[in-house]
């Protein structure tokens, strides 16, 4: 399903339920009017404030439906002749639970509030830790897409980063084990070290052991609430083109979109995620190059991508997606993968999801 139509669905079950208070105050005046037993109707009266406060927007338009089922109890007892002192119980019975609704609502605003704040902070937070990569970038069209799994918090613990170097332009694509804020740590480590060691180190093993000891000073300094093992995949490709340098680090291989076709570019020689503290003890891996033709397209995904499963548990495959959408511009390749994820699970997403797709030829948008 696609996820404009779960927020379709979503928001046609809103409109519902900001109706239903008035559903209450005339379904509580017919019962009082037209039912064989007395004050059949004050239940529903006296749950329209409070189910009123609790769905509509506004305080203002909270306290108007507490207003009309006072209105209502008092005008429907005048009706049918009910004695001062029932009028009186039903006025104060509606009244009551009206401004417990009231009072309802009025937390609700405090939090929906804060709530607002905290995401901004986390928007704040995510552009400082994992900034959108420009569109250009020496002679590479770049688009991203970064999607947390936690949608309160924003930020999670996939990252990448693309930058121009005496070596060509490099770029990084990583997942750290883990979610939430408990993997920021690991992240802001990786891209921080990344940003400088990319203009200075030599070759990509290099910058790995960089990135690995940049891990180990900082990620695991923060203690054990923090997620420090992290799978990444560097690359790196010269500036005059025609081929494509990758050192992977336990991270998923690349997709080539080129001549039309795709191709899974797995690595001659992977290597273990960073993280490990076992770099400098197990020969690392060494990085495999691969011919990159003027109409290509590298596309990096992390396990959001190749991990989402369906309702059966089915993995979802991006390669029929991408086959479909193998010489259409970047930006297009992007959208149609990631709402490629979003049909396959509903609109669910259950792991963060980061996308980088580096081309040679001009992309129609970003993402």
């Amino acid at each position: 399903m696609p996820l404009s139509s779960v927020q379709g669905k979503y928001a046609a079950a809103v409109r519902i339920a900001r109706a239903f208070p008035a559903a209450l105050i005339l379904g509580g005046v017919a019962a009082d009017l037209f039912a064989p037993e007395p004050y059949v109707g004050l239940p529903l009266l006296a749950a329209a404030p409070l189910v009123g406060c609790t769905v509509l927007r506004t305080w203002v338009s909270a306290a108007a439906t507490a207003v009309a089922a006072c209105l209502a109890s008092i005008g429907v007892d005048v009706l049918i002749g009910r004695p001062a002192s029932a009028t009186f119980v039903d006025f104060g019975v509606v009244l009551l639970i009206g401004l417990v609704g009231l009072w309802v609502n009025r937390l609700m605003s405090l939090q929906t509030g804060r709530l607002i704040e905290a995401r901004d902070i986390a928007e704040a937070a995510q552009r400082a830790v994992v900034p959108v990569p420009p569109t250009q970038v020496g002679a590479l069209s770049v688009v991203a897409r970064y999607e947390a799994a936690q949608a309160e918090a924003k930020i999670g613990g996939d990252l990448y980063a693309v930058q121009e170097s005496p070596f060509g332009v490099r770029a990084i694509v990583g997942d750290v084990v883990g979610k939430g804020m408990r993997a920021v740590p690991a992240v802001s480590a990786v891209l921080g070290t990344f940003r400088e060691a990319a203009e200075s180190s030599p070759d990509l093993v290099v910058l790995a052991q960089r990135l690995e000891h940049a891990l180990e000073r900082d990620c695991h300094a923060m203690g054990e609430g923090s997620e420090c093992l992290t799978t990444a995949l560097l690359v790196e490709i010269p500036a005059e083109g025609g081929s494509v340098s990758l050192l992977s680090k336990g991270h998923p291989a690349p997709f080539l979109l080129q001549g039309g076709k795709v191709t899974r570019l797995e690595p001659t020689a992977p290597d273990l995620p960073l993280g490990t503290g076992l770099s400098d003890a197990v020969q690392g891996g060494t990085p495999s190059t691969f011919p990159l033709a003027a109409d290509a397209t590298l596309l990096m995904v992390t396990d959001g991508v190749l991990e989402a499963r369906n309702h059966q548990g089915a993995f979802y495959d991006p390669a029929p997606t991408l086959s479909c959408k193998a010489c259409a511009h970047p930006g297009d390749i992007v959208d149609s993968l990631v709402l490629g994820v979003s049909q396959w699970t509903d609109g669910e997403r259950q792991d963060d999801l980061a996308v980088l797709a580096l081309s040679c030829k001009p992309a129609a948008h970003s993402a």
